[in-house]
């Protein structure tokens, strides 16, 4: 079958019935010249993610397994509660939604990561991506303290299903921060599933894990037709993981 040349307004192969169409490269479903914030929608409504690199053309993905984490099985060491008190007690810590987006997809942008050359998050990625910010899909959550913006993420929300991005961090475990906020704030508005996309020890090593495709693409058929929560909230939100057994 080959793999599909995307036009703008063309409809996504099927991640169901058309998956892997290229066998020496499971996982990739399409390929295309450009990326619209109308096709990013789409996307994610059919458990479909664009990641590729600077000089590529976009390449569109759902891959077998998925890496999900679910909120309830974030995994908060005795150590890291440690953390959590410090960051609740102090006063030079916060953690802000929305504050700064654009800032935020840059930082992720610009991070240094360990056996990576480049970043996938292009221009047209940050431009894509903060067109559906504009309009209420994607959301940052930000770590700061002594008022400079230490860490953080960004991700996209569907009804009740959220698509984890990127993660940044300057100052050591401040990217967590965030996560574990998004996950306490996630288990307060029943959302049961933040997709990770890929395998990753640190993804693992924070609770996540894999599952079959079919399994991940019913659960965002099914979570993605609720009304999107209000995303509002700060760092009180990680009270939540000092009631719970380490």
């Amino acid at each position: 079958m080959g793999l599909s040349w995307l036009q703008p307004h063309d409809p996504f192969p099927s991640p169901w019935n058309d998956a892997d169409p290229d066998p020496e490269v499971p996982g990739l479903l399409a390929i295309s010249e450009d990326i619209s914030a109308e096709q990013l929608l789409r996307a994610y409504h059919q458990g479909i993610f664009p990641w590729y690199s600077d000089g590529q053309p976009i390449l569109w993905w759902s891959p077998n397994p998925r890496m999900v984490l679910r909120p309830k099985n974030f995994k908060v060491s005795k150590n890291f509660k440690k953390e959590i008190k410090n960051v609740l007690m102090d006063q030079d810590w916060e953690v802000k939604v929305d504050e700064d987006f654009h800032a935020t997809i840059l930082s992720c942008a610009t991070q240094a990561r360990p056996d990576q050359d480049g970043t996938w998050i292009t221009h047209a990625i940050m431009h894509a991506y903060s067109q559906i910010h504009e309009q209420g899909h994607a959301h940052s959550i930000e770590v700061f303290h002594q008022g400079q913006r230490v860490g953080g993420l960004y991700c996209v929300n569907l009804g009740k299903m959220v698509f984890g991005e990127s993660m940044f961090s300057k100052k050591t475990g401040a990217s967590k921060i965030a996560l574990a906020s998004l996950c306490a704030w996630a288990i307060a508005q029943d959302i049961e599933m933040i997709d990770c996309q890929q395998e990753t020890a640190h993804l693992s090593s924070m609770g996540g894990y894999p599952i079959p495709r079919d399994e991940f693409l019913n659960h965002v058929r099914e979570k993605t037709t609720a009304i999107n929560p209000i995303w509002r909230f700060n760092k009180s939100v990680l009270q939540h993981w000092l009631s719970q057994p380490t």
